[in-house]
């Protein structure tokens, strides 16, 4: 399946074990519900929040219906008791200080008997605090008919213990306060609450309908209500223990009869899970890149489609998109799922269909990969609820399994042999380039895969989109702010339409910054946004902007002139570097005869190309260190170099060739074809891009071409630009080919069509009558030449002389 779900933490496999162990021994003084009452009920035993640290609060209950509240942490990976309620109660919620001295649990009178709460009579909902460092006092913090849920900061600096203690209440009631709990130390380690009569709190948010909690992050999101108008909020909680409304962000989704939710704070056991696709669903996701996503799915009007819609923030945009479920009678019992996964979100419904959304590049629909029907991808995909928490990890609550997800990249590189679909195949070659930024094995796979289809799709060059997506990846994770400079795709439009899915786009208001000053994710957000709203144009690197200088210095090279020697000794000194760069990055030897001569076409390309990527850069990436933009750009031009030669490299291994390739004096083979219809390809890819090529590829594509092509075809080529005659390559040709009839008529043929200046260097190599008969032949047209200009000059001389008479 796309996605494998790596299990960091089971119930079953991390706690159970422990409690029956426990259960199974004699009952100890002090041990918490020792003996055989311990966890009668396996069924009780269920997870109950998902700590910032990684530590995991779960709960259960004996045969007497005590509740009992334990922890996993996740670096020791033991288990603790936390603290025993000896009272029948169904927990809401629960929450601890990363000190591990202060629980605070909510809880509600269990129904089933009838019973009155005995704690607090007349209340439904008790919130306590509980100070377990060592056990100690239970103060109360609330007692309200309403449900009330708990969740304890984690500031960033861990390094010492805190003072101060900060708890969040939210309440049924459409608010959230913020309790600052002081705690002093007595009696050595003993932790207790100081003016525990009196706890300072701040109102933090109110009349909400909805709300998420990022543990990773520490920011609340919700949703209030403004005449009608969903607005979406977000408070970021800072280290020095203060709280910042970060930006407001209007969306156009109705909430007004949604009723109250809550997402990750911890897990909602009072609500009916069958019911869950009779409700609509929400998540914000964001990533360190400054990407705002917000994924939203209304309740289901029919069981023949889904709708749901992403709004990309960051982007400036939202895309609806409507999914077909089949047949009428195939009813939903269960919710749209979202799922952060970095750069991608997946959304999906058990059994119906898969969509892996491309967040950084959302524009163009086949960067994202749609699956629908009975697929086996998405018959493998869980179909209990999931929630998706902060950054890659994902709780299954029914069962009690903390996932890490991940994308499969087996199974993707699979599934790319296998569709039949351009769409799929493009969504899937960046999805796997993505998470393969360092991995030359899977590399390898997709230039084979290339290889074998290298004319298989038709809304796209593969060897293109390769080439230029893979660079991209090479070196995005150097900075954020790349993708708006670099080109992620070769592919502009997209109006083919995927299978199964239709998609509305629309523009959507940007969020509103209520703060001046941003460090971290919030800098990297408001860049994007600034981006949005104020760059029409797009500042993507383009290498049609070298052509025109490029074309110079290599007209110039052929006429025998040259402009500044400094100006071209520094271009050329750009591709050395970027040169010994590649030799540096290369693991294995080459097995291609490239790099093996100057190509001084190729050499001033690449050059030209150093200049300018790195001149494009350092005027928009503020900020950045010119060296650190300098190694980026060799790093950018030598990965390309690197893929060309590695598809080059993968085709010569696949039919064992040969370095005697390069010798003239033989006749083609099979294998050779194949090599030169794959340059051919290269060459085709990299011309319309304007990308350079490997110094001695066009040496190497015409020695396969005179190997592999009859004459007049192989003079057709070289008419239409496809073989370019450079000087080693001819050299060769002069030296390895006797006189026989058929090389007398190729070599005049080549040497007809030499520039001048090298042809007149060539011919001298040829010892013949023809050579000599053009060697003659431009030694008159130069006297001619020479004449003219010295008769012109006379002319002019005497013209001026009469002039003066």
């Amino acid at each position: 399946m796309a996605l494998r779900l790596v299990a960091d933490f089971d119930l079953q496999r991390d706690v159970l074990p422990g409690l029956l162990a426990q259960r199974a021994a004699p009952a100890v003084a002090g041990a918490p519900g020792g003996g055989a009452d311990i966890l009668e009920n396996y069924d009780s035993l269920r997870v109950l929040n998902f700590e910032r640290n990684g530590n995991i609060i779960y709960t259960y209950k004996d045969d007497k219906g005590s509740v009992f509240f334990g922890l996993y942490d996740c670096q020791t990976r033991q288990n603790e008791h936390l603290y025993t309620f000896e009272t029948d109660l169904q927990v809401i919620s629960c929450s601890i200080n990363s000190e591990r001295t202060l629980l605070a649990v909510s809880l509600v009178q269990t129904t089933k008997e009838g019973r009155r709460n005995e704690l607090q009579p007349g209340s439904k909902c008790l919130t306590l605090l509980v100070e377990i460092h060592p056990i100690n006092n239970v103060k109360v913090l609330k007692a309200v008919d309403s449900n009330i849920w708990v969740q304890f900061l984690y500031p960033r600096v861990e390094s010492h213990p805190l003072s101060e203690n900060h708890l969040l209440l939210i309440s049924e009631e459409k608010y959230i306060e913020q309790f600052h709990i002081q705690v002093i130390q007595e009696d050595g380690n003993k932790v207790v609450i100081k003016n525990s009569g009196h706890l300072p709190r701040d109102r933090v948010a109110e009349d909400f309908v909805w709300a998420q909690w990022d543990m990773l992050e520490q920011r609340l999101y919700y949703i209030d209500l403004k005449k009608s108008r969903s607005i979406l909020k977000c408070i970021q909680f800072n280290a020095d223990e203060s709280f910042t409304l970060m930006f407001a962000a209007p969306l156009d989704i109705s909430l007004n009869d949604s009723g109250f939710k809550l997402v990750n704070f911890g897990c909602d056991y009072l609500q009916d899970q069958e019911e869950l696709s009779k409700h609509l669903s929400l998540c914000v996701f964001t990533n360190k890149t400054g990407s705002l996503c917000v994924c939203y799915s209304p309740k289901f009007d029919s069981w023949e489609q889904i709708t749901y819609s992403v709004f990309y923030f960051h982007k400036g945009h939202s895309k609806t998109f409507t999914a077909a479920l089949g047949s009428g009678d195939s009813h939903v019992t269960k919710g749209v799922t979202f799922l952060n996964l970095d750069y991608f979100v997946a959304v999906y419904l058990p059994g119906h269909f898969f969509h892996l959304l491309n967040i950084q590049h959302p524009d163009l629909i086949c960067h994202s990969l749609f699956l629908t029907g009975k697929n086996e991808m998405i018959d493998m995909l869980p179909h209990s609820p999931l929630q998706s928490l902060s950054g890659s990890l994902v709780l299954d609550w029914s069962s009690g399994k903390l996932y890490r997800a991940l994308l499969n990249q087996s199974y993707l590189l699979q599934f790319l042999w296998n569709t039949p679909l351009d769409c799929e195949r493009m969504a899937v070659l960046h999805c796997v380039l993505s998470c393969s930024r360092e991995s030359r094995f899977l590399e390898a796979q997709i230039i084979q895969w290339i290889s074998e289809n290298i004319s298989a799709c038709r809304s796209f060059d593969l060897i293109q989109e390769f080439i230029i997506a893979s660079s991209y990846w090479s070196i995005y994770p150097e900075t954020s702010n790349i993708d708006k400079l670099l080109p992620y795709s070769s592919v502009h439009t997209w109006n083919t339409e995927i299978p199964g899915i239709t998609l509305v786009t629309e523009e959507i208001a940007l969020p509103l910054m209520k703060v001046h000053r941003f460090k971290g994710y919030w800098e990297k957000l408001n860049y994007n946004l600034e981006y949005v709203k104020y760059t029409k144009p797009h500042f993507h690197y383009n290498n049609s902007v070298i052509r025109r200088e490029w074309n110079n210095l290599i007209s110039e090279e052929k006429t025998g002139k040259r402009r500044s020697a400094a100006y071209v000794r520094n271009i050329l000194d750009n591709a050395i570097k970027v040169i010994s760069n590649l030799e540096a990055r290369s693991f294995e030897p080459s097995l291609t005869p490239l790099f093996q001569e100057e190509d001084n076409p190729q050499r001033l390309l690449i050059g030209l190309m150093v200049s300018e990527l790195r001149d494009h850069l350092l005027r928009h990436l503020q900020g950045v260190e010119k060296k650190k933009i300098e190694q980026m750009v060799l790093d950018y031009i030598s990965k390309q170099l690197d893929l060309i030669c590695c598809i080059l490299e993968a085709s010569w291994r696949k039919h064992n060739l040969h370095p005697w390739v390069l010798h003239f004096d033989r006749h083609g083979s099979g294998a050779e074809f194949s090599v030169f219809h794959l340059m051919t390809r290269i060459l085709e890819a990299t011309h319309s891009l304007f990308l350079p090529l490997p110094p001695g590829f066009h040496t190497l594509h015409t020695v396969l071409g005179v190997h592999c092509l009859p004459l007049h075809n192989l003079l057709h080529y070289i008419d239409n630009g496809v073989l370019l005659l450079t000087e080693t390559a001819v050299t060769r040709l002069m030296k390895d080919l006797d006189n026989t009839e058929r090389n007398e008529k190729l070599k005049f043929s080549i040497i007809v069509r030499l520039p001048p200046l090298i042809g007149q260097k060539i011919s001298r190599l040829w010892d013949h009558p023809m050579s000599s008969s053009i060697i003659s032949q431009n030694h008159v047209k130069q006297l001619l030449q020479n004449y003219k200009k010295q008769l012109c000059m006379l002319l002019k001389d005497m013209t001026m002389w009469m002039q003066n008479l």
